[in-house]
């Protein structure tokens, strides 16, 4: 049953986190967008769901190319979905791939992300549903971002 996850992290969240159903439905997306990833190079499939400060759900998987470098991640893909439909404050973030162990984002897109601040959640899950909560500053510590470019 879906409301019957493992969860690896004690379930007391921090101000604004998804909980219950809000948190199951972004995980739900995040594995729902990995099925339709377009990776015949790699034959590995990730998905990754986005929840706006709005409360609206971007979902994205990564899309390869045969010139490798042109490809795209699941989790920049749903941010520029997102950013595309006007949102740029965002809550939380689901990657979900076929992994035995927690998938976590390239630095290229712990970069991307970091564009638009530090101070939202990364669920880190596994092929089994089981996940563990990082924030985004917790990924990419000491890191570089919009207001960095305003020091004189």
């Amino acid at each position: 049953m879906e409301g019957d996850r493992q969860r690896t992290t004690p379930p007391v969240p921090p101000q604004g986190q998804p909980q219950g159903e809000p948190l199951q439905l972004l995980l739900h997306c995040s594995r729902e967008a990995k099925k339709c990833a377009y990776c015949p190079y790699s034959r590995f499939p990730v998905g990754a769901a986005l929840l706006t400060a709005g409360g609206e759900i971007f979902s994205g998987c990564n899309v390869e190319n045969a010139c490798y470098s042109l490809g795209v991640c699941a989790e920049r893909t749903a941010i520029q979905k997102a950013i595309s439909e006007g949102h740029t404050s965002f809550r939380a973030m689901a990657i979900a791939s076929d992994m035995g162990d927690f998938i976590t984002p390239c630095g290229a897109c712990r970069q991307v992300m970091r564009e638009f601040g530090t101070d939202w959640d990364v669920y880190l899950t596994k092929a089994d549903g089981t996940y563990i909560v990082k924030r985004l500053e917790e990924l990419l510590p000491l890191s570089f971002g919009p207001e960095d470019l305003k020091k004189v």
